[in-house]
C-alpha cells in the first residue's frame, strides 16, 4: 500500500515468516518506488523481528543493483540510499552491507565483456579490489605457471592471444578461529568458444563471458569477508584463462601432464575448465586445508538437471555439505546434492593416460566432480553453478545478467565458522 505525502511517501507491506517471501516482496516493491522517481528510503521495523526487517532490506539492495558502464547515457534508476530502523545490532547491518557489496562485485565481474575481463585484466581488478577491503592478493604469471607445472592451465591457454594468471588471495585476521585455512577454489574461463570442439549449439557462445562466474563468487566472497572483518582464515584461488581456437590450441587427443603429474587425454577441448581447476586443486594441498570448495559454471548437464533454481553439490565431505545446505535454505541458495559413487569413476578411465577429461553421455555433472575429486587429497566439496550464475531475463532480486550466486552462500557459511 502506498501512501504518498506529497514531501515523502509511506509504502505498508504485509510480510510473512518466510524470508525468502520477504526478500520477493521487497523486489515487487522495488519498480513501484523507482516509478516514484525516490532516491532515499528508510525501512522501519513495524514487528520486531530483526531477521524479517534484514531479509527486506536484502532484497531491496540486491534488486537495486544495475550494471551502466557501457552505456553512452546512463539512466540511474535506483535508489542512492537504504536506511533501517529496527532492533538488531551494528554487527548485523555490516554484515548485510558487506554481502551485499561482494555480491554486486560478483555480478560487476561476471557482466563485463571479455573485450574487457582478459585474464591480466581480471587479475588487476582481483588486486584492485583487495585493496579496497583488505585481503592480500598474490598474482602469478605465465613464467611461474610454466614453473609450477600447471599443465591443464598452460594447456587450455595455448589458443590465446593473452597469457594465463593464477590468483590467490588471503584473508588471515588476528586471532582467526581456524589455523588450516578454508580454500576456495573458482573457475576462471574468462570467456569460452569451446576451443577446437567449438561449442556446436546456435547461440551458445553469446553469454559465455559468464565462464568465470565460479571464480567471481570466490572473488565476491573474499570481498565480503574482509569488509566484514570476519574472523576466519581463508584463501581464495582463481585460475584465469580464456579458450578459444588457433593454430596453437590444444586438441582433442592431446594428453596433458598435470601440475601434481597425473597425466590427462582430452576428448573435448569444451571440457576445459576441470583441466584448470584440477591444477588449482592440486595446488590447495600446500596449505594443508581444513575443507576446500569449489565453484564452477563446470557442466550444461548440472543446469538441464535443476535449471536455475539451485545449485548441484556433491563431495567427499558430508559434513561440509550438511552446513552448506542449511546456509542454502537461509539465504535461498539452495542445492541439490547428486550422488558420489566411486562408480562413476570408470567412466574417466583411459587407454593412454592416466585419466580422460570426459565421461560418458550420462551424469556428466557427477563425472566432472569425479574427474575433480581425482587431484584432492582434503574434504572437498564441488558446486557445479552453470544454472544460477546467469539469467537472460529479469529473475526477481537476483536481476538479469550475472546473479552473483554463491556469494551469499558462502558468506553465511563462513559466518558459521566465527
Amino acid at each position: 500500500m502506498l501512501i504518498n505525502r506529497y514531501s515523502h511517501c509511506i509504502f505498508v507491506v504485509l510480510t510473512s515468516d518466510n524470508l525468502e517471501k520477504i526478500r520477493l516482496s521487497a523486489n515487487s516493491l522495488h519498480p513501484q518506488i523507482i516509478k516514484e522517481k525516490i532516491e532515499d528510503i528508510t525501512v522501519v521495523d513495524c514487528c520486531k523481528n530483526s531477521s524479517e526487517s534484514l531479509a527486506f532490506v536484502e532484497g531491496l539492495a540486491l534488486s537495486n543493483y544495475q550494471f551502466l558502464k557501457y552505456f553512452k547515457d546512463k539512466k540511474n534508476h535506483s535508489l542512492k540510499s537504504i536506511g533501517l530502523h529496527f532492533d538488531g545490532s551494528e554487527q548485523d547491518i555490516q554484515h548485510l552491507q558487506s554481502v551485499v557489496q561482494g555480491t554486486y562485485v560478483a555480478r560487476d565481474l561476471v557482466n563485463e565483456p571479455f573485450s574487457y575481463l582478459t585474464a591480466p585484466q581480471y587479475s588487476k581488478d582481483i588486486e584492485a579490489l583487495g585493496k579496497a577491503s583488505g585481503f592480500s592478493v598474490e598474482v602469478f604469471h605465465k613464467s611461474k605457471i610454466e614453473a609450477l607445472k600447471m599443465g591443464g592451465l598452460l594447456a587450455v591457454n595455448k589458443g590465446s592471444i593473452d597469457p594465463p594468471t593464477f590468483n590467490i588471495m588471503k584473508w588471515k585476521p588476528k586471532g582467526a578461529t581456524n589455523n588450516k585455512p578454508i580454500v576456495l577454489v573458482g573457475k576462471g574461463i574468462v570467456y569460452d568458444t569451446g576451443g577446437l570442439s567449438l561449442k556446436p549449439t546456435p547461440n551458445s557462445m553469446d553469454i559465455m563471458k559468464c565462464d568465470m562466474g565460479g571464480s567471481a563468487a570466490v572473488v565476491g566472497t573474499m570481498y565480503a569477508i574482509a569488509k566484514a572483518k570476519l574472523n576466519v582464515f581463508v584463501v581464495g584461488l582463481v585460475p584465469a584463462t580464456d579458450n578459444r581456437p588457433s593454430g596453437n590450441a590444444y586438441a582433442p587427443g592431446d594428453v596433458i601432464t598435470m601440475h601434481d603429474g597425473s597425466t590427462v587425454e582430452v576428448l573435448n577441448t569444451d571440457a576445459e575448465g576441470r583441466l584448470i581447476l584440477a591444477d588449482s586443486l592440486s595446488y590447495a594441498k600446500k596449505y594443508k586445508p581444513e575443507i576446500v570448495i569449489d565453484l564452477a559454471t563446470l557442466t550444461g548437464a548440472a543446469a538441464r538437471a535443476i535449471g536455475k533454481q539451485g545449485i548441484v553439490a556433491m563431495g567427499n565431505d558430508q559434513q561440509t555439505l550438511s552446513e552448506l545446505k542449511e546456509s542454502g535454505l537461509r539465504v535461498h541458495e539452495r542445492l541439490a546434492e547428486f550422488p558420489f559413487w566411486e562408480e562413476y569413476k570408470e567412466d574417466l578411465k583411459s587407454t593412454i593416460a592416466d585419466l580422460k577429461n570426459l565421461g560418458g553421455a550420462e551424469a556428466g555433472a557427477i563425472t566432472a566432480g569425479k574427474f575433480l575429486e581425482h587431484f584432492t587429497d582434503y574434504p572437498y566439496t564441488h558446486l557445479d553453478i552453470a544454472g544460477p550464475a546467469f539469467t537472460q531475463s529479469p529473475f526477481n532480486y537476483r536481476g538479469q545478467g550475472g546473479t552473483g550466486v554463491g556469494v551469499r552462500l558462502l558468506f553465511d557459511f563462513l559466518k558459521t565458522k566465527v
